[in-house]
């Protein structure tokens, strides 16, 4: 789904569950019959990480990486029964579309994920994205990856700490070392038996698509600004600001030189410069 198209829709009945994780989302059923987790405004503040939620999922979008469809969701008042909290704000949520079939990784399940060079290419491509909108939230702790088994896909998930956690009061910073997926059990898991050769010829490949990424990118970014929810209280300057940030040509060549560094750091077959 193209996020100028993004979906606007409303649950239909009692939510089913609440993660027990940092933003407490939650499983929404929706008018699309369809499930959706979805993050929420928790008060009238401004929702900083809700717009880093839509920025991250309609850049990555953008990448053409293995994302979950996104969505608007109005939940119902009435429809927080039986959870934790109950919330009355109109705001409308976040949802990413759940997906079934598909394992969580962590620092414990990573092992289940099949080397291989497809993966890891998918892997050195989430990885540039992080360094990219300066995630600070995928490392060797918290993956933020789905694996699809039947497909062999890496699925990127949750955005809300992009931007540098999202800071929209000052410039972004490159991400440091353990920052990174790169500096992960999984990277090392999924390269171990790729040769130095192999991983060169990644690098370029990336290197050619990363302009072209970068131009698709710019290209959905009014669509960003355009579907910014007003409840959110955030306004269109800060948001079209930091995204004029990340299409600044001295950010996009940091990037890379970043990546590149970081890339070399993590590698065991050869620490010779890739």
């Amino acid at each position: 789904m193209h996020m100028s198209q993004i979906q606007k829709l409303h649950s239909v009945k009692v939510i089913e569950q609440k993660f027990l994780t940092g933003e407490e989302p939650v499983l929404v059923r929706c008018s699309d019959r369809n499930a959706y987790i979805c993050k929420y405004a928790q008060s009238t503040q401004a929702a900083y990480k809700m717009v880093c939620e839509l920025i991250g999922a309609s850049m990555a979008q953008a990448w053409h990486l293995n994302t979950p469809d996104v969505a608007f969701v109005n939940i119902h008042p009435d429809h927080w029964v039986g959870t934790f909290l109950r919330h009355n704000v109109s705001a409308p949520a976040f949802g990413s579309l759940r997906l079934d079939n598909v394992a969580d990784i962590t620092p414990s399940t990573f092992m289940q994920v099949k080397p291989s060079g497809n993966v890891l290419m998918q892997l050195l491509h989430i990885a540039l994205f992080d360094f990219w909108i300066a995630n600070e939230d995928r490392n060797a702790n918290n993956a933020n990856l789905l694996y699809d088994m039947e497909n062999d896909r890496l699925v990127s998930i949750d955005y809300g700490c992009i931007l540098n956690t999202a800071t929209f009061d000052y410039p972004m910073s490159q991400l440091t070392s353990t920052d990174t997926i790169l500096w992960s059990d999984l990277f090392q898991h999924i390269s171990a038996k790729t040769s130095h050769k192999e991983l060169t010829e990644m690098t370029k490949i990336l290197r050619r698509t990363y302009d072209e990424h970068l131009q698709q990118a710019m290209l959905a970014m009014q669509s960003v600004v355009d579907n910014l929810p007003k409840e959110w209280h955030v306004g269109e300057e800060s948001v079209s600001e930091k995204l004029s940030q990340l299409s600044d040509k001295s950010w996009t060549q940091a990037v890379w030189e970043n990546f590149m560094d970081n890339l070399n750091d993590n590698t065991k077959q050869n620490k010779d410069e890739v």
